[in-house]
């Protein structure tokens, strides 16, 4: 028995023994796409924890055999989950996915990691709800260095540094617009109110968007939907007193845990004809509406979405910028003698302008481990644009100018990052179809063309310490125009029969038709700092080298273009641009008060070849009296400083203030750029209190100096008048007056879900006029304006 007994538990010792045998598992947690270590991750084995040290290091030293579940946890990170068997020794790689809300929102958002040495202004969500019924261009201008350009008070577009147009690109969910932006009164076609926030990048730095945005980039992007089982959105009524009008607006999203989402939202603006002090511009209302729809899948690993926009945009032009005599022309213009004034109609007639925009837009990505991310997109824009002028009989219903603009486009980019450097790269490509339809039987401002664009580019960034960053980027771009054009013989013969004769095709009576093939290649380079040396102070320096490819109206356009009031010419033999670009950004924070944040941003720009528009003369057509504005190319430079602080006077008082101005010369002809931003200097204050939630009250005082830097640009024109013929100059050249606006707003959530916003805009009725309006001869700037807004959320 006794040995018996002694195997029984020389048995049982070996089974004990085999029981306890224990094994090490160690390893490392890293980021998934920069492949950083990652300290203090908790890693978890069963009932077994540790953290990582320094290097992203774990071990574990006696873990029983058996099966476990793995969890791996870091701040800001997904978590990571596995079953593992332990049955012996084990190291671990665990990949974790950091930065992830990062990652999923804009690159160029003021709060992201990725921002660098761009010079770089954002609007949040608060300030485009505040102004809601506001447009992009008007929205902007909130911005110290961007201001609008207008065409009469519906019509504006982003102007930064002194420069608009092709030179400005914006950019909508990704997709840069393609809208026949050549023109001054081609206002941006998108919803201010589908967008999360809207970024300003001032100068070219951002050149991975394309070399056009020598003068900026708008990025407009939406919001970024929860990763959670759940239905949101918003219904949005406001009431407009300037133009006895209203907006109504929805938007909503479903999301699942799965992370598929599908949203939509939409909205409808109407007003009537424009208030100005004392009196009411006849033909001035306004009608917009925009639809948006998209779903699709975002994970961090992979993601698609299928997105589709519309607007549709018809604008009244003030009749009083339309004259049929030379004289009225020269009353308008010298002695501000306004015309078709007071009869108030929410109808909108001849001349006008309608405006439809369609983007369609399909883009996946994907996450690899060890070879980064890939992006693909492609984009299809239709945009269609019908002028009416006053015609009669007949043609009186027929637009005289039908464009429409047909715009594929597709990129492929890719994203390494490291912990010290990222490298994105990509390559894209773009076809355009332009289309004025003959129609209309009345000479084509812009011809039928096509133009192709092929691009690449690569961005490096290098983090050398915690206190300093550069980053440099290279672009390279492909255009080709090729078009069908007729000219007058004498116009052809005079200017271009011998310096293109490869583009004759045909000569029929006094019209000659070509066919002008032109090609462009553009290089561009970017180089950024950014430099942190102590901790409240941040220094940043962008150098850039931008060419741009000449848009259509610079070439070619030719006749009447109405709805700005003028009569445009281009210029064949306008070659590329290139522009340089300084900029530098000094930003500080102090302890004064509960805080001080000062930021100033002085620029400059210099191009040898810079193309500029100038009126030249006065034509007397069968259409009306209208000045003559031509393009040419100069040599120019451009210089500013834009200012902005910030106190926080008490924990619920805030003072905001900015500062611009800027002086464009043409050093060709030794005389002051036209159409630049005279200065500006913009404050607030606000206080905000807990009860009721969310409430504030705002006062805003804007001051715009007189433009006492302008070309001497009058105009000759003749007329007769009690059979006497006057030969008289057109004041064309003098500058506005100064003026000094205030506007008051206040707001407070009435109830949980519902938002209440009331704004009055210029509040003591000033009577004034805008430099940067190309109707401003002849008509005043927009009176007071109450607009209250009920928002309910869900």
């Amino acid at each position: 028995m006794k040995l018996i007994y002694s195997l029984l538990l020389i048995f049982c010792g070996f089974a004990m023994t085999n029981a306890q045998k224990t094994y090490a598992v160690e390893g490392t947690v890293q980021d998934f796409h920069d492949k950083t270590m990652l300290e203090n991750s908790v890693v978890k084995i069963g009932e077994f924890s540790t953290k990582t040290d320094k290097k992203g290091k774990f071990s574990f030293n006696k873990i029983p055999a058996g099966t476990y579940q793995l969890i791996a946890k870091h701040p800001a990170c997904d978590d990571y989950t596995e079953n593992v068997k332990i049955d012996k020794d084990l190291h671990l790689a665990i990949t974790l996915e950091h930065h992830i809300g990062e990652i999923e929102t804009v690159n160029l958002h003021g709060s992201h990691k990725t921002k660098g040495s761009v010079i770089m202004k954002t609007l949040d969500k608060t300030e485009i709800e505040r102004n809601s019924t506001e447009n992009l261009g008007n929205l902007l201008s909130k911005i110290s260095g961007v201001t609008a350009l207008k065409t009469g008070n519906n019509i504006s577009k982003p102007v930064i540094h002194g420069l608009y147009g092709s030179r400005v690109s914006v950019l909508n969910n990704g997709v840069k617009m393609a809208e026949q932006e050549w023109g001054v009164e081609h206002a941006p076609n998108v919803d201010v109110n589908d967008f999360e926030h809207i970024d300003v990048v001032k100068g070219a730095s951002a050149l991975k968007y394309g070399n056009e945005g020598v003068g900026g980039v708008v990025v407009l992007e939406p919001a970024i939907l929860p990763k959670k089982d759940t239905v949101m959105g918003s219904v949005r009524l406001s009431g407009i007193s300037n133009g006895r009008g209203g907006e109504l607006g929805a938007n909503v999203a479903k999301v699942w845990e799965n992370q598929w989402f599908v949203k939509a939202g939409g909205s409808y603006r109407k007003t009537g004809d424009q208030y100005v002090p004392h009196h009411t511009l006849q033909n001035t209302g306004m009608e917009f509406n925009s639809f948006n729809f998209s779903f699709g899948k975002h994970s961090f690993l992979q993601g698609f979405d299928v997105s589709y926009s519309g607007t549709n945009q018809e604008f009244g032009i003030y009749k009083g910028a339309h004259l049929a005599s030379p004289e009225d022309f020269y009353n308008a213009v010298n002695f501000g003698q306004s015309y078709y004034l007071d009869q108030f109609t929410h109808n909108i007639d001849n001349p006008k302008q309608e405006v439809a925009h369609h983007i369609a837009k399909l883009s996946a990505y994907r996450r690899f481990a060890e070879f980064g991310k890939l992006t693909f997109q492609y984009s299809f824009q239709l945009n269609r644009r019908k002028e009416y002028d006053i015609r009669r009989g007949e043609l009186s219903n027929v637009p005289s100018m039908d464009l429409r603009l047909i715009t594929h486009s597709a990129s492929l980019v890719h994203l390494i990052e490291r912990s010290d450097w990222s490298l994105e790269s990509g390559i894209s490509g773009s076809f355009q179809d332009n289309f004025p339809d003959p129609a209309t039987k009345a000479r084509r401002l812009i011809p039928d063309y096509y133009r192709y664009d092929a691009g690449a580019f690569s961005v490096f960034k290098y983090r050398f310490n915690s206190k300093l960053n550069a980053e440099a980027a290279v672009r390279y771009d492909f255009s080709r125009y090729d078009a069908y054009k007729y000219y007058d013989a004498d116009k052809w013969n005079d200017n271009y029969a011998d310096i293109f004769p490869e583009f004759f095709v045909s000569e029929s009576g006094s019209r000659i038709l070509t066919r002008p093939i032109l090609d462009y290649h553009n290089f561009s380079a970017n180089f950024g700092l950014d430099y942190k040396p102590i901790q409240n102070f941040e220094l940043k320096l962008n150098l850039s080298r931008a060419d741009r490819t000449p848009n259509a109206a610079e070439l070619f356009s030719d006749g009447l273009h109405h709805s700005a009031a003028v009569m445009e010419e281009g210029n064949l033999n306008i070659k590329k641009e290139t522009v340089y670009n300084v900029n530098l950004s000094l930003a500080g924070h102090f302890d004064v008060l509960r805080g001080l944040h000062i930021e100033a941003n002085p620029y400059v720009m210099m191009s040898d070849n810079f193309v500029n528009q100038i009126p030249t003369s006065v034509l007397n057509t069968n259409r009306g009296v209208f000045p003559v504005w031509s393009y040419q190319q100069i040599k120019a430079r451009i210089y500013g400083l834009d200012a902005d602080a910030e106190l926080n006077i008490l924990d619920n008082l805030k003072w905001k203030s900015g500062f611009s101005i800027l002086r464009g010369d043409d050093l060709s002809n030794d005389e002051p750029l036209i159409l630049m931003m005279p200065g500006k200097l913009r404050n607030s204050i606000e206080i905000n209190l807990s009860k009721p939630k969310n409430f504030y009250v705002s006062l805003e005082n804007e001051n715009t100096f007189k433009q006492n830097r302008f070309p001497i640009r009058n105009l000759p024109v003749t007329f007769i008048k009690d059979g006497v013929e006057y030969n008289e100059t057109v004041d064309f050249s003098s500058t506005p007056a100064a003026y000094t606006l205030f506007n008051a707003s206040i707001g407070a959530d009435l109830f949980k879900n519902l938002n209440f916003n009331f704004r009055i805009n210029n509040l003591f009725n000033t009577e004034y006029k805008e430099y940067l309006n190309r109707l401003r001869y002849y008509m005043f700037e927009p009176g007071r304006n109450f607009v209250v807004t009920l928002k309910y959320n869900f």
